[in-house]
């Protein structure tokens, strides 16, 4: 049922999530890492947050989730990623600009885009409390079209951070431990028994 909805989660792109394995040491300077490092201990926080989010909702993907239960994680789960992306955007904003070229142009449309993000996930959880559990086709078509609006979120909403996450800045952020792709720290769930003829899909059976 939540199987597409889970797999435009995990494709989704989350500030700094991309850097983890950068370790180009070239052109930094202790001005640009001391930015990074503002920002980062404040964004580690709120990037563990996401990933507990996007976990949870992972594991509601089983054919035979309950539409009510599906309802209750996956509004949990947007409130909560709404909620660390506001906290993103502050974060970013209170470091003030970065000390490169362009850089409080790239810093403004961060944040803007941070906190539209933020907006973006609270529209989201209104639409999944909205939806019709006691249809279960209906509460299929409606995650479905959540899902798409994800998918939208997550491929044209990033473009400044892409650009703040660049050059000096980028590197100094990747070599941050608060900058780092987080473990998300729920437990995983019990594998859930197989019942087809309950099964509700939001998209084809086949795995993401």
């Amino acid at each position: 049922m939540n199987k597409k909805l889970a797999a435009a989660l995990s494709g989704g792109a989350v500030l700094v999530l991309t850097l983890s394995g950068c370790s180009d040491d070239s052109g930094s300077d202790n001005k640009v890492n001391d930015w990074a490092k503002k920002v980062c201990d404040q964004v580690k926080p709120q990037l563990q947050k996401i990933a507990n989010a996007n976990a949870a909702i992972q594991q509601q993907t089983a054919d035979n989730s309950k539409p009510a239960d599906v309802q209750k994680t996956d509004s949990a789960a947007f409130q909560q990623i709404s909620q660390a992306y506001k906290a993103l955007g502050t974060a970013v904003d209170s470091a003030g600009a970065p000390p490169v070229d362009n850089g409080a142009t790239t810093h403004k449309e961060a944040v803007k885009e941070l906190i539209a993000s933020s907006a973006a996930y609270a529209e989201l959880q209104k639409k999944v409390d909205a939806l019709d559990i006691k249809d279960q086709a209906k509460f299929a078509d409606g995650l479905k079209g959540i899902a798409d609006e994800l998918n939208k979120i997550s491929t044209n909403g990033d473009q400044a951070l892409k650009k703040l996450q660049s050059g000096k800045v980028g590197i100094a952020m990747a070599k941050q431990p608060g900058c780092q792709k987080p473990t998300a720290s729920i437990p995983p769930a019990a594998t859930p028994s197989k019942t087809p003829e309950k099964s509700v899909s939001a998209s084809p059976s086949k795995k993401p």
